[in-house]
């Protein structure tokens, strides 16, 4: 049985555990960056003095056994009627409630995973409340993972200023993982932030596990304007000093309608700029369209790491 690790944050780790759940003979666990500061996580974040709880409870909707009603009502995000509550998410609140009946951010993990029914294991990439930094093409420190995200200039490197502890867990699954999986999502403010964590890195560095790259389609304004594929993975080499061993990337011929609506965004398709890699590439449709958006099909999905994994 192979041992299997998703690192990232987001919406785009979701998609992968998604379509990765449901794979046979494979033992799944996912690590998640804890560097999200902004919304309802934010808020909860700084009143309660917690970790961030958001991109948690979307992993644990994604690998929920049944995504049914209860799973939907984790989503569920209170208007601003709610005044108060306005704007939080009900499941980042039973996630609060939870870390402060026991006084313990993993066990409340561990007890709505259960509650769920959750397939795999979930791991914090670290139990401490952290602060993102960003340095910028043109010099200034942004601190923050949401306002890294909504400046405009160009990211040279991601780093904490203070020092973080990894979670051992974490430490521990990547040394043990045979085939460690970076998930779609934002580069620099999803999935680097969980690899700069000095242990993680180490570990990675020591780990023979195979290293698979989810490339996004799509760039996304600021943080990686004008990237190719080739980009992407030298950031991922830049902060870790390792590359990677397969790029999953989507060759889908996207609908120019679609195309229109993401360059208003100033985001655009990526592409593969270079003809030799030392990284293989598996190039395939992959992606979906629903509500005009551009999204990884988890049913394509598992069927190419199905490919991968045999």
């Amino acid at each position: 049985m192979k041992k299997i690790i998703v690192i990232g944050g987001g919406t785009g780790q979701s998609n992968i555990l998604r379509a990765i759940k449901n794979i046979n003979n494979i033992e799944l666990k996912t690590i998640v960056s804890m560097a999200d500061d902004g919304g309802s996580t934010g808020r909860l974040r700084d009143i309660f003095d917690i970790p961030a709880v958001g991109d948690i409870r979307n992993v644990m909707i994604a690998l929920s056994e049944d995504e049914s009603l209860l799973a939907k009502l984790m989503e569920y995000r209170f208007d601003n009627e709610a005044q108060e509550l306005s704007g939080h998410n009900l499941g980042n609140l039973i996630l609060t409630a939870l870390i402060n009946n026991s006084h313990s951010f993993l066990d409340a993990i561990y007890q709505m995973s259960r509650f769920l029914k959750v397939k795999g294991e979930i791991i914090p990439s670290t139990s401490i409340k952290v602060m993102l930094s960003a340095l910028m093409a043109d010099g200034r420190t942004v601190d923050g993972e949401h306002r890294i995200r909504d400046d405009e200039a160009k990211i040279e490197r991601i780093f904490y200023k203070n020092k973080v502890y990894a979670n051992p867990m974490a430490i521990q699954a990547v040394l043990d993982a045979d085939v460690i999986i970076y998930s779609i999502g934002s580069l620099y403010t999803s999935i680097l932030p969980n690899l700069i964590i000095p242990d993680i890195r180490d570990a990675l560095n020591q780990s023979k596990a195979s290293k698979i790259y989810f490339c996004n389609a799509m760039s996304e304004d600021g943080e990686t304007t004008d990237y190719s594929l080739e980009d992407h993975v030298q950031a991922l080499y830049d902060h870790t000093g390792r590359s990677v061993d397969i790029v999953v990337f989507a060759n889908d011929e996207i609908p120019e309608g679609i195309l229109q609506r993401y360059k208003e965004e100033n985001a655009s398709p990526i592409l593969i700029k270079e003809k030799k890699h030392d990284y293989k590439i598996i190039k395939l449709p992959l992606l979906s369209y629903q509500n005009n958006l551009i999204r990884h099909d988890a049913a394509k999905v598992q069927e190419v790491l199905e490919r991968i994994l045999i």
